[in-house]
This record gives C-alpha cells, sequence and structure tokens, in this order.
C-alpha cells in the first residue's frame, strides 16, 4: 500500500522553501531575522520567533557629529531617532507630559549641584591667581541656561522648534526661573570678591527685561553697565567699535569673543567663563571655561581664523536607550543634542531649510535602492515558490514610510511634533508619495504571485483616503479586504475578535502581530506572511512572517 505524505508536512516543506531566498536575501537589517511561522514544531518555532523578537530592537550605540554631517551616511538606524531623544531629554530634565521640568528634583538638578560644587570650590584658587596677575578678578556668564532656565520654554511651549516670537514673549514676561544652583553660586564668587558680568545673545531690546528677570529670581550682581546684549542694527543699538568680524553678520565667537577681549581691556581678568553652549566658551579671553550641560538646543560658530580649540567641542559618541532611560544616567553631555539630531536627519533626508526631503537624490533614498534591490529579487523568488507549493505567499506592509513617505509632513508641517489633526488632514487629502522604491518592489512581489496586506496603525476613518493614496502614487495590489485598519471604538468600528490585548488599550505589537496570525490563518485567508515590512520595530515583533524586514526611518518612534 503506498502511503500519501499528509497535506501538513507538505505545507511545512513548501514554508520552509520560501523562506530560503528571503533569508539568503538578508532583511533590512542585520539584527532581522526570520521569525515565528505556524506550520510544525510550535515550540521549537515559538523559540525561533523569540530569538528573533530579541533582535528586532533599535540600535544603543551612536556616532554623530554635532554639525550634523554624519546623516551623510545611508544608515538611518545610526541616528539617534528624534523621539527617542527627547524622550531621553525629558527624562532627564523629569518634565511631566506637557513638558515642564521638574525644579526640585531630577538627574539633571542633580548633575548641576555636582558641577557647581566643585567649581566653588576652586573660586578662592582662580580668585587668588587673578589678583596676581594685577587685574581685578571677574566672572562671565551667559544667560540662557546659565543663569536663567529656558527649558519649560523649549518643551512645553516650543516643542524643542525655536519660535523667536514666543521667546521675546517670555523675556519681556520675565518668566524664566533661574538656573538650578546658579543663584548662590554667583553669590559665593560675588562674595569672594569677583566682579559678575553678563554676556548674552539677547538683543539689546530685551536687556532691560532680562536685568529684570535677573534680579527678581535671586541675582543681585548684574548690572546695565556689566551686563552685554547683541545690538539690533537699529538706532543707537548698532556694532560696538571694540567688536571686529569677518563678515557683515558677527558670529557668536566673535561677538561674545571680542566682548571678553573688551572687558579685560577694563582692567578685569576673566578668571571663569561660564556658558551652556561651547559658542559661549570658545575664542579665549578667560583663564578657565565652564560648560554647563543642555542637550535641548545646539547654537553652533566656527573658531576665531587660526584658532584651534578640540577641547571646546561637542561630544560625538553617544549611547542611549530608545525609551528615554538613559536620561536617568547619561548625563546632559551624554544625551544628543535635539538640534544636532535634528540636522542631521535634514542631512540624511537632503532636506531643505523648509523641512522638504529631496525626492531624486539622498542618503535615504540611497539606502533604501540598496535595500529594495537586495530584497526585491528574493521577494520575487519566495513569492513565486510559495505559489507553484500552493501556500498562497503573502507580503504584510505597514503604511507610515513603508509604503507611503511621511517626511514633508513630519519635519516641515509638524516639526518632528506629532500632531494627530495635521496628520488626518494629509491622510484624507492624499498628500504623502511612495516610499522611495517600494512601488517596484511590492507590485514585483504581486507579480511574481505575493498577495498585498496592508496593516496600518491609520485607523478605520482613513482607510479609503490611505487605499487611494496607494493607487494614486501608483501600488496595484492593495484591496480593501486585504487592508486592516485600526478600530475607532465608534459605532461599527470597534475590536475585532481575533485580538486579545492584556489592557483596554492594545499595544502596536499585539494588534500587529495578532493581525498577521489572522492573516495565516483560515478565517483570514489562510496566508503564508513570506516577508512583514515596516519602518519601526513595533511593527515586526511578535512573529507570524518568515522574515521581517526593518526600514529605515529615524524621525519618530513607536515602541
Amino acid at each position: 500500500m503506498t502511503v500519501r505524505p499528509t497535506r501538513r508536512p507538505l505545507r511545512a516543506l513548501a514554508a520552509a522553501a520560501v523562506a530560503v531566498p528571503l533569508a539568503l536575501a538578508g532583511p533590512a537589517y542585520a539584527d532581522a531575522r526570520p521569525s515565528h511561522h505556524t506550520p510544525p514544531g510550535a515550540g521549537a518555532m515559538n523559540r525561533v520567533q523569540s530569538v528573533a523578537d530579541r533582535a528586532l530592537q533599535p540600535r544603543t550605540r551612536f556616532t554623530m557629529a554635532a554639525d550634523g554631517s554624519s546623516g551623510s551616511r545611508p544608515d538611518g538606524a545610526g541616528i539617534p531617532n528624534i523621539d527617542s531623544v527627547k524622550s531621553t531629554v525629558r527624562t532627564y530634565y523629569r518634565a511631566d507630559a506637557t513638558g515642564v521640568a521638574d525644579k526640585a528634583s531630577s538627574p539633571y538638578i542633580t548633575e548641576m549641584s555636582g558641577i557647581l560644587d566643585r567649581q566653588e570650590a576652586a573660586l578662592n584658587r582662580l580668585y587668588d591667581r587673578s589678583v596676581r596677575s594685577g587685574k581685578k578678578p571677574a566672572i562671565v556668564l551667559d544667560a540662557d541656561d546659565t543663569t536663567l532656565w529656558t527649558y519649560d520654554m523649549e518643551d512645553h511651549d516650543m516643542h524643542f522648534t525655536f519660535d523667536p516670537v514666543l521667546q521675546d514673549r517670555w523675556v519681556q514676561d520675565q518668566r524664566f526661573p533661574a538656573t538650578p544652583g546658579m543663584v548662590s553660586f554667583v553669590a559665593a564668587a560675588q562674595q569672594r570678591g569677583f566682579t559678575v558680568f553678563g554676556l548674552t545673545g539677547r538683543n539689546d531690546d530685551q536687556k532691560a527685561a532680562t536685568l529684570g528677570n535677573l534680579a527678581k529670581v535671586g541675582y543681585s550682581g548684574f548690572t546695565s553697565d556689566r551686563f552685554f546684549t547683541k545690538w539690533t542694527g537699529k538706532g543707537s543699538s548698532q556694532q560696538p567699535s571694540y567688536i571686529t568680524c569677518a563678515a557683515a553678520k558677527c558670529t557668536t565667537v566673535e561677538y561674545k569673543a571680542g566682548t571678553r577681549k573688551h572687558i579685560e581691556s577694563l582692567g578685569y581678568d576673566i578668571a571663569l567663563n561660564v556658558g551652556d553652549q561651547w559658542s559661549d566658551l570658545q575664542g579665549g579671553y578667560a583663564d578657565h571655561t565652564l560648560k554647563l550641560p543642555n542637550p535641548t538646543y545646539y547654537l553652533p560658530s566656527p573658531n576665531l581664523p587660526g584658532v584651534d580649540e578640540p577641547r571646546l567641542t561637542p561630544r560625538t559618541r553617544f549611547v542611549m536607550k530608545p525609551d528615554g532611560s538613559s536620561g536617568l544616567t547619561a548625563g546632559g553631555e551624554g544625551i544628543p543634542n535635539v538640534d544636532s539630531v535634528k540636522s542631521t536627519i535634514r542631512t540624511y533626508y537632503n532636506a531643505d531649510a523648509t523641512g522638504i526631503a529631496s525626492r531624486t537624490a539622498s542618503p535615504y533614498i540611497t539606502e533604501l535602492a540598496r535595500t529594495t534591490g537586495r530584497i526585491s529579487p528574493a521577494l520575487d523568488a519566495a513569492c513565486a515558490v510559495g505559489k507553484r507549493a500552493g501556500v498562497k505567499p503573502a507580503v504584510v506592509l505597514d503604511a507610515d514610510d513603508t509604503t507611503l513617505w511621511t517626511y514633508d509632513m513630519e519635519d516641515h508641517d509638524m516639526h518632528f511634533t506629532f500632531d494627530p489633526a495635521l496628520q488626518n488632514v494629509w491622510v484624507q487629502e492624499q498628500r504623502f508619495p511612495a516610499t522611495p522604491g517600494m512601488v517596484a518592489l511590492v507590485n514585483g512581489a504581486e507579480r511574481a504571485g505575493c498577495t498585498v496586506i496592508g496593516l496600518t496603525g491609520r485607523n478605520d476613518d482613513q482607510k479609503a483616503a490611505t487605499l487611494g493614496n496607494l493607487a494614486q502614487v501608483g501600488y496595484t495590489g492593495f484591496a480593501a479586504d486585504r487592508y486592516y485598519t485600526k478600530w475607532t471604538g465608534k459605532g461599527a468600528s470597534q475590536q475585532p475578535a481575533y485580538i486579545t490585548c492584556a489592557a483596554a488599550k492594545c499595544t502596536t505589537i499585539e494588534y500587529k502581530s495578532q493581525t498577521r496570525a489572522h492573516v495565516e490563518s483560515p478565517a483570514g485567508g489562510g496566508y503564508t506572511v513570506v516577508a512583514n515590512l515596516g519602518d519601526q520595530f513595533s511593527d515586526l515583533i511578535g512573529g507570524h512572517a518568515l522574515a521581517p524586514v526593518k526600514l529605515p526611518n529615524p524621525t519618530y518612534y513607536l515602541p
């Protein structure tokens, strides 16, 4: 008697055949590996899934120059994710959900206390050295985030995107608290005999309000004649004769170093120059410098001609976990600076000054071309093998930054701060271009025999517009019955029976992994998901795909 093999082993054999080409091609990131698929050996496959999920984690070590030039590498995973950076900054300042910093206790306050305690212990030595020079001992201090603390304005009001109108309102209203520990530090310096000078990039129109704010929060040493603000070029507010600049517009270093030189010409010895920006400290004319931590913004300025000060430069190597917890231990200089990260991202996308990405050439487009060029042949082969084997091969794809490209919305319109109302406008108006290279990849997989399935965090109210946008930019395989959007909880849009979550609000991983499981089940079509493509790790974790493929995206993070 001939024994015929059962369909289940045949299905497993076919699934293995489908996985081989994709495994040989390698997913977009080295740490993305084939994960769980339901056929035989459930225990072993679950272990594979567990290993794969542990591998599907964001990078934690970064090398990033402060000037944004690191974005020229076609390596999106090597750029600190902007959402993770913001979360780390907020942990460091112990800011609440609205972006208001804790004024009593935080890693920032602790670090400031340590820095100022050590510096205060050195004041006597600095004073004695200045006296021996035959000049009057002095200390020069910047304003923003050196004597006055701007965090709540930067995060709560500006969302880390500088607004000069809003800044002037805060200045004129004298709304800034003192930088932690600085009132007592400045008082201690005065008590030892130092003359205190202020030197800020705020302008002459803001001088009176700044002095008022300083007095209001407890400083007593700043006077109008010893507080230097930037000229406006209007009326009597003109560039001083003691400042000479290489171009019509002075750099920060030219302005501040020239002003310190002027202070010393008045008979003072600047024993200590204190600032939160490296450009506050460059250019000399101070015996010692003190850099205060500030990862919330970066104000670069070139060195003076012929002057090289490598010691007064930002850190370039960082360790940062994606969940923001590194803000507890990294210290301010160990957190990637928000402005530097934005600049790096814009270099990577070759974005212009308004936040519009190049559609023709960028490190991002180069990386996508390499990824799709490597994945497409293997995916097409897997689809063809699966179709011949009768296992109903399918490819699952996320929407935002997997099939549709959101960069211009994220940067130009949202300034990297998510706005659901604005996002819905873009969705309903079908304004997104295709993610570079993905139309050819997806349409090719469909022609080779794969069913194309969409799985997005966009909601049911956005489904029709999303399908319209996809068709508009050239995708041919997406259909309403195979396009999964998130329920709204209103009317007929309710959580499906095939999704069970640990809490009332499902996580992205619960929603997406269980939807993929449904797709593989008889009720969902009985497909074999040969590849699952997404730009977020949460798009990929949870198995139910032979090969997860991670696309680069440093512009937001969805854990």
